[in-house]
């Protein structure tokens, strides 16, 4: 990109910070519309689970990168990189402000950076092998590996992540380069003129707000809406690694009861705002607000005079 650097506005943050509805407020005042950051979100008939905002909450604001994809069908960094950059151009072209709203840190990091992912080396035969390595052995023994070759990596991606544990592997023994020297090598210009707003809380109220949200989800039908999924015969696949959907399946395939695919979802849950919150203050120019409960009036007019004084001194 030559000249003036498009606008963007980023709000990132760990699961039940908030995101959501500061972020359609933030759009209603500065015009915007709303880019998911969310990995999952991206998934038909995963409404529950993945926190999806609703028609209702989204009051009018247009929201993109939800709903894209079926459950059965993989998607990649690299084409979450293609679709978002190409929408955020759309959004511009009618005048609005672009949004990014999520808590997917590499996914972000791929589009607001000038991040290539063509030039990482890749071998089928090697990926197939480490699939049916896993099928037969489970997925613990490649992660404990990538750990011991490639410890950043291995700190970076979720275990039941399985497609980005092989992808890492595969890369160190294609090239016998670590994935996370690939990673550190990419290119850190910034592409767009990026307003980061990264939402944070106590983290006691934060772990009580995500325990909460669970014991919503499950009243509002989250063990009718994966059980679906499970009867549909939808086994194997990237979509079901997401949390809150991996954990019930635990329970139907009579791995655990109810109440500790419950508990192990909201372990899972808070470790992963732990993860995200790492991610966020060691790879991006974050602007931290601490939210409170009680307070959003006040932090949501902090956030919006920090923004609205960005975007005006940059007009200058």
């Amino acid at each position: 990109m030559t000249g003036e650097k498009p606008k963007l506005i980023v709000i990132i943050g760990p699961t039940a910070v908030g995101k959501t509805k500061l972020s359609i407020e933030l759009a209603k005042q500065l015009d915007g519309e709303i880019i998911s950051g969310d990995s999952m979100q991206i998934y038909k008939g995963m409404d529950i689970g993945t926190a999806k905002v609703s028609e209702e909450e989204m009051q009018g604001i247009p929201h993109y990168l939800i709903d894209i994809k079926e459950p059965d069908e993989s998607f990649s960094v690299a084409e979450f990189q293609e679709i978002v950059r190409k929408q955020i151009d759309d959004i511009h072209a009618r005048g609005k402000m672009p949004m990014i709203v999520g808590g997917t840190g590499l996914y972000i990091q791929s589009v607001i950076y000038d991040y290539q992912f063509t030039e990482t080396p890749s071998d089928e035969k090697v990926r197939e092998r480490m699939e049916v390595f896993i099928k037969a052995h489970g997925i613990d023994p490649l992660y404990e590996k990538l750990k011991e070759i490639d410890p950043d990596s291995a700190a970076a991606i979720h275990k039941n992540n399985h497609r980005r544990v092989i992808r890492a592997l595969e890369v160190y023994e294609v090239t016998g380069k670590k994935f996370s020297d690939y990673t550190k090598e990419q290119s850190q210009e910034l592409l767009y003129d990026v307003s980061i707003i990264g939402l944070t809380m106590d983290r006691d109220v934060l772990y009580e707000r995500i325990n909460h949200r669970v014991d919503m989800m499950m009243q509002a039908g989250l063990l009718d809406e994966v059980k679906s999924l499970y009867e549909s015969g939808l086994h194997d696949v990237q979509s079901i690694q997401a949390i809150g959907y991996k954990e019930l399946y635990a329970y139907f395939e009579g791995r655990c009861t109810l109440e500790e695919a419950v508990e192990q979802l909201k372990q899972n849950s808070r470790r992963y705002a732990k993860r995200q919150l790492t991610w966020f203050r060691n790879k991006m120019p974050v602007k931290w607000i601490k939210m409170e409960v009680d307070k959003f009036p006040e932090k949501f007019a902090e956030i919006f005079t920090y923004i609205a004084g960005k975007l005006k001194k940059e007009a200058n």
